[in-house]
């Protein structure tokens, strides 16, 4: 991955908006799902998945 470097005499600015509690609650369902998917893939490391 290299550095993204701006252009000359060009900013980049984002807006950063608070989340609402619908989508903390969605992102942390998702955040759940997905660490339990892990663990079962990592439950035994000498298997190998392809």
């Amino acid at each position: 991955m290299g550095l993204i470097r701006e252009p000359k005499k060009v900013d980049f600015t984002f807006l950063d908006k608070p989340w609402t509690e619908e989508e903390k609650k969605e992102f942390s369902a998702f955040i759940k799902l997905r660490k339990g998917q892990r663990r079962k893939t990592r439950t035994n490391p000498k298997k190998v998945i392809s």
